[in-house]
């Protein structure tokens, strides 16, 4: 989740992109302003956050009551830098763990757009769901997009393959297990890319196991922690050693 000051969308859109749909762009740049007063939850959460270590209780349900009000989305450097990527390689199957209200939605539909391809979010709060639906129709991205509700592992269970990007943005403690799900679903050289792999709320000691595993060379994977927004792993899948 993304709760540091972002700046405007569609500052470093690139030509011919999806993102130059002035319905796009109009949508990216409300939700982006709205997504500002993230600040103010962040303020609350740090009091709360205490004391749920005090009482013993995990941050993420500690927390889950004043992360449910927030936009947490991606910055526009993460969601724009890498559509260029996207299309060189032909992208048609794009996957998000973590959706909330869309800003990251509406940057992949658009890159699937481009590419006639479709993309399928999940989140578990049905109002963050109900949302995300909402703005991608706004953008004019509907047909190109699904937002599922419910557990991630069980939304994902039935997603055919193959599956050219996954972008993790959700519950850090998940991580492991969606990408244990999704494994069998990608094609050799996608990419699996988890946001605010530096962010100072991060739990470090969740990223960390998470960092690893995308560094084992026996999990198939090539990684790096890249300084964008809030930091990114970015990770390409070359295939389990035999």
């Amino acid at each position: 989740m993304d709760v540091s000051p972002q700046p405007e969308a569609g500052a470093v859109a690139a030509a011919g992109s999806g993102l130059s749909d002035p319905r796009v762009q109009a949508v990216l740049a409300r939700l982006h302003r709205e997504a500002k007063c993230d600040l103010f939850l962040l303020a609350r959460l740090i009091p709360v956050a205490l004391l749920g270590r005090l009482r013993k209780v995990p941050l993420t349900t500690a927390a889950q009551p004043i992360v449910a009000k927030g936009y947490f989305g991606v910055f526009p450097t993460v969601g724009e830098a890498p559509l260029p990527y996207w299309r060189a390689i032909d992208a048609r199957r794009v996957v998000e763990f973590g959706t909330s209200f869309g800003i990251s939605a509406i940057y992949l539909a658009a890159a699937m757009r481009d590419n006639d391809g479709h993309f399928v979010g999940s989140d578990i709060d049905p109002n963050k769901v109900a949302g995300a639906r909402r703005h991608l129709e706004e953008a004019g991205l509907s047909a190109f997009s699904e937002v599922r509700e419910g557990d991630v592992l069980e939304t994902f269970r039935d997603l055919a393959a193959p599956i050219d990007l996954l972008l993790l943005d959700g519950n850090k403690d998940l991580y492991l297990l969606v990408l244990e799900l999704m494994k069998p679903k990608l094609r050799k050289g996608p990419v699996v890319v988890e946001d605010n792999i530096l962010h100072p709320f991060v739990v470090r000691k969740t990223m960390a196991r998470y960092v690893a595993s995308m560094n084992d060379p026996a999990n198939g994977f090539r990684s790096a922690t890249l300084p964008i927004g809030a930091g990114i792993e970015y990770s390409v899948f070359e295939g389990c050693a035999s």
